[in-house]
Parts: structure tokens; C-alpha cells; sequence
């Protein structure tokens, strides 16, 4: 199942999250068009290497900047224009109504603090790691998470294969958002980290789990603030 769309307005102009999209997008065509080893380069430069943080130096190949560094840098590198299309779709999605219940600057922190979780959930799983991680898929799985908690009615229509055809089916974003966090479990697990690829499970679980546990603790201070008040 993809999603394309859903049926959730936001009561505000979205510009932290059009501007999110705006930036990763053009970093991308900035790297990506000066030539493919130009790209690869800035990929293992910007990207998170797990070795090189834990260690706190960079390997030959990464020289310059500090591996600390690269918890914010990497979350505005993809590793190639499906893998960028895919988080900004996402983002384009469900970032909107996130934004409406944060505010444009809490929104900014909120995308950023989780996707440096989802950072750390990849350190800590994936310590010795040669390999750089790019992507805002971390953060954006903190929006989804948040998402789940504020809008799980919300119906998102999405393309589905049946019986051969493709065909688009409105779902509630509670199914969409469930189904795509197991399969970020699953797809995570020893049986099948042989056919990961270089996909940062870990990263999204834990970016998902951030969102989520953030946006339902506020949630319940709110309601906990109004039983005192009245």
C-alpha cells in the first residue's frame, strides 16, 4: 500500500514542513548534479558513520566533519531520487496536521530531536557500522508516530494491488501507520537483516517511538490540566 493523500486539512499554512521538503530536495539536486562520485562522496561526508561517532574521529574517507555533527547533517542527505521522493511524500502527507498541533517552531524541534533519536536507536544497535546513514526517514517516522496518536480516524487514501490491479482504497491512518511500524519491526529482526539492504531499521522504529510516546504524554498533560482547572 502507498499513500498519496489523505483526507485531513490543516487548519494553518504547512511552511515548516513545505520548507523541510524544499531544503531535502534541493541538497539533493545540489550533490546529485554534479556528478555521481561528487554525490558518493558528499553521502559518506554528511552521512552518520556509527563507527565514527562512537569512536569520535572519521575514517579516511570522511575527513573534516566532526561525526557529531552528522546527527543533523544526515538527516537532509538520500542515498538517490526514489529514497528522497519517498520521505518527502510522507513528510507532504502527514507533516501538515502535525504542524497545525505544534506550532511552526515546536514542529521544527519536534522533526529534529527525533530524527537525532532515530539516530541513536541506529548507533546503539549498529555500533560498529562502516556505512553512512542518510535520510530524514527517522524524523519523518516521528511525525507518523505523532500522527498515529492525533489523527488515527483520519482516512488516507492509498494505491493497493488487488487481484493483479492497482486501485486506490481510503484506509484509517491508524491501519496505514500500524501497518507500515510492523513492517519496520519485521523487516528489522535476525531473520531478515540479510535482506535489509542498508535500510536503518532502527532509525525508523526508533523515530516512531519518539513521535508517538512525545505526542501522547503532551496529550495527557493536556486533558490531566483540565480536569484541575475545572
Amino acid at each position: 500500500m502507498i499513500p498519496y493523500k489523505d483526507d485531513n486539512p490543516s487548519r494553518t499554512f504547512p511552511a515548516v514542513t513545505i520548507s523541510l521538503i524544499v531544503v531535502n530536495g534541493a541538497v539533493f539536486l545540489l550533490f546529485r548534479l554534479q556528478g555521481m562520485r561528487f554525490f558518493e562522496a558528499a553521502v559518506i561526508h554528511f552521512g552518520m558513520i556509527p563507527f565514527e561517532f562512537w569512536h569520535g574521529r572519521n575514517l579516511p574517507l570522511s575527513p573534516g566533519l566532526s561525526p557529531y555533527l552528522t546527527l543533523l547533517t544526515s538527516m537532509f542527505m538520500h542515498g538517490g531520487l526514489l529514497h528522497v521522493a519517498g520521505n518527502m511524500l510522507y513528510l507532504w502527507i502527514f507533516g501538515d496536521n502535525v504542524e497545525d498541533f505544534f506550532g511552526h517552531f515546536r514542529y521544527l524541534f519536534f522533526y529534529l530531536a527525533c530524527g537525532v533519536v532515530a539516530a541513536f536507536a541506529q548507533l546503539v544497535f549498529n555500533p560498529g557500522s562502516h556505512l553512512p546513514m542518510v535520510g530524514a526517514s527517522g524524523a519523518i517516522a516521528g511525525v507518523l508516530g505523532a500522527y498515529l496518536v492525533l489523527y488515527p480516524k483520519a482516512r488516507v487514501h492509498v494505491l493497493a494491488l488487488v487481484f493483479f490491479f492497482v486501485t486506490t482504497i481510503r484506509v484509517p491512518a491508524s491501519l496505514i501507520l500500524a501497518f507500515w511500524f510492523v513492517l519496520q519491526v519485521l523487516s528489522s529482526l535476525p531473520a531478515t537483516a540479510v535482506q535489509a539492504g542498508g535500510v536503518a531499521y532502527y532509525a525508523h522504529i526508533g523515530g516512531f517511538a519518539a513521535g508517538y510516546l512525545w505526542v501522547r504524554s503532551r496529550r495527557r498533560k493536556r486533558r490531566l490540566r483540565g480536569i484541575w482547572l475545572n
